[in-house]
This record gives structure tokens, sequence and C-alpha cells, in this order.
């Protein structure tokens, strides 16, 4: 019986996405495990490229068009409720992943006490985009823009996952921290916090909220080096609708505007921006009136 599901929830990000389903399908130690697709307000061909692929490739998808977004965080919550194996690991659609990484994951639970809920996340490797790149931060190894390919068209799968298996092999490094960019737990640990605040949809700062209400809950983190993904890095919040032209750091007007406005609430609600620990992990803000848990929306 399968014990985990894999959700991606996507917009307009076809090249990728097709890219992270086949690395599922290829790389994920229960390769046919189940797999939940949500593809909301696609105007680029995901939708019918899901019709006409969903049978050969196991998927299980569903598609909205809403006038206001569910976006990541609420993309993600809905991928969730549909999820019916014990765990769940959370994917973006612009990720390849390395060999083996969900059950490098799985085999983290082996080791926590009953009871406790644990946050499990793949290490980065990532291309060095953003001219601040360092070479390495907690869980983030950034290389050079032509190491594995930066575009899905001149992506080196093959080479990478070489790469990460024998990176898995040589590192055994545990960094406390959580994956903003997807991350793999117990669906009623996500189901218990209730899930993404809807007050940062479509997207931004819901998962530093999401990450800051868990750890008062008390629960566990652990980004492992043994479990690896390829990041394209922001194809959906900086560079959407497959922009090649990674060099030009300009977002389009509205997905600016989506941030500013994210920080803002984010800052109405807690009352400050948060900081990050020496782990470049965000440090819960304490003492205010925000609940925990949340609501959850299904």
């Amino acid at each position: 019986m399968n014990k985990i599901t894999s959700v991606i929830p996507t917009f307009n990000n076809l090249p990728y996405l097709k890219l992270t389903i086949k690395s599922v399908r290829q790389n994920c130690y229960y390769n046919d495990m189940p797999l939940v697709v949500f593809a909301e307000n696609c105007t680029d061909g995901t939708n019918e490229w899901l019709g006409e692929n969903a049978d050969k490739l196991g998927i299980e998808f569903y598609i909205e068009h809403n006038e206001v977004q569910r976006g990541i965080g609420g993309g993600i919550d809905f991928c969730v409720s549909k999820v019916k194996t014990e765990f769940v690991n959370i994917l973006h659609s612009d990720f390849w992943v390395g060999p083996n990484q969900d059950i490098e994951l799985l085999k983290l639970y082996d080791d926590i006490e009953p009871g406790e809920r644990l946050i499990a996340s793949s290490f980065r490797i990532q291309p060095n985009i953003f001219p601040n790149d360092p070479p390495y931060r907690p869980g983030t190894v950034f290389v050079p823009m032509d190491e594995f390919g930066a575009h899905d068209d001149e992506f080196e799968e093959n080479y990478f996952d070489d790469w990460a298996a024998e990176f898995s092999i040589e590192n055994d490094i545990r960094v406390r921290k959580g994956g903003g960019a997807g991350y793999f737990c117990r669906v009623e640990d996500h189901i218990n916090i209730g899930g993404n605040d809807p007050i940062f949809e479509p997207m931004y700062w819901e998962d530093k909220d999401l990450f800051m209400r868990m750890q008062m809950e008390d629960y566990k983190f652990i980004m492992t080096s043994k479990s690896l993904i390829w990041h394209f890095t922001s194809r959906t919040s900086r560079f959407p609708n497959g922009t090649t032209d990674l060099d030009n750091n300009k977002r389009p007007a509205h997905l600016v505007r989506w941030e500013q406005r994210a920080m803002q609430r984010f800052i109405e609600k807690w009352g400050r921006l948060p900081s990050e620990d020496d782990e470049s992990f965000v440090v819960p803000i304490t003492g205010t009136n925000n609940p925990n848990r949340i609501e959850w929306p299904f």
C-alpha cells in the first residue's frame, strides 16, 4: 500500500511541470505513488496536457479558474485535501527531484518520538541566478547557471542525477529548517496547523507564517543532504510564464504588488517582519494574540 502522495500546484509553468512529473516517476523510490496536480488559471496548455497524459502518467488532476487565485499556499492546501496516504511530498512545478528523494525523507520518521510532528525537507541545488547568491546557504547549494542548465530545454537531467547521487553519499548534513519551496510531512500534521493562512494568497510570506506557527506548536524540522532537489528557482514568483531572460530581474508589476501586499499583511498580523537564526530559518514572533493553529479550509 502506498504511504506517500506527491502533490504539485501549478500556474502557467508547463515546461517545468513536465520535468517535475517526469522526475517523480523516474527518480522517486516509490515511483508509482499517487500524484496530485492542481492547475489554477492556466492558459499555457497545461490543462490540455494534463487531460492527454493523466492516465499514462498516473496523475489525479484538478483544474480551477478563479478570479481570486488560491496561489501557492492555497494550492498546496487544496492538494493536501485530496491526499489519502499517510504522508505527502509537497513539490513545486519548478523542481526536479533527485534519486530517492522521497525515501530519504521518509527514513527520518523512524527516529522521532511517538506523537512528534516532523517537517522534513530536501537540500536544494539551485543555479546562482541572483547577484547575492552565496556558494552555500544552510540547506541550499548554489552552482553556476550553466552547470546543469537553468532552463527546461537545456537541463542535463542525467548529469544532475549522477551528481546528486554522489553528493548524497559523500554528505550527511542536517539543518533545522523547512523548505519554503516544498516539504514532506504527515498529512495530519499539515491539517493540524490549518495549512497556509489565506490572507497571503496568492503568494509570498505564507511559508514564513506557516513555519513560525509550526515551530510554536513544537514541530520538529530537518532538512537533509541525503535528499536532493534541483530547484530551477522562482519560476512562478519572479520569472513566470517560461521566462528565458534570467539576467533581467524585473518582475511583472502584478507580482511586485502581490509581494508588497503580502509583506504588509504579515506586518499587520505579527507586528513586524521576522528575523532568521544562524541556519537562516525564520524565528517565531511571540507575544501576539495570533493563533498557531488556524481553521483548516477543507
